[in-house]
C-alpha cells in the first residue's frame, strides 16, 4: 500500500468535485482511480504513463493516470513518488482538454 499525499491544488479540486452533486460521476471515477493508485499504481485501468512535459516541484518524474476514458472532458489524475518509500503525491487533477 502507498500512502497519498497531496499538493494543495489536487485536494481543493477532489473536494469541488467531492461536494457537487453535478460531478457525481467525475468525483467517483476519480476516487476510484485514487484507491488504484494506493494499492497499485500500474495498475492496468490506470494506464499509467509518465508525462514528459512537466516535472515535480523538486525535478520529480510526473506521471498521468487515466479516471475516465472515452469521455468528454475525461479527468486524469497526475502524481509522483513522494519523498519516503511507500509515498505518493497527488500533484494535479484534472480534466483531459
Amino acid at each position: 500500500m502507498f500512502k497519498l499525499t497531496w499538493s494543495a491544488e489536487a485536494k481543493e479540486t477532489y473536494n469541488i468535485l467531492k461536494n457537487d452533486p453535478s460531478q457525481k460521476k467525475h468525483y467517483n471515477a476519480v476516487k476510484k482511480t485514487l484507491k488504484f493508485l494506493a494499492t497499485n499504481p500500474r495498475h492496468n485501468s490506470l494506464q499509467t504513463h509518465e508525462f514528459t512535459s512537466r516535472k515535480g516541484p523538486n525535478g520529480e518524474k510526473i506521471f498521468e493516470a487515466y479516471a475516465e476514458q472515452n469521455t468528454p472532458a475525461a479527468y486524469r489524475v497526475f502524481w509522483f513518488y513522494g519523498t519516503g518509500t511507500g509515498v505518493i503525491t497527488v500533484f494535479y487533477i484534472t480534466q483531459h482538454p
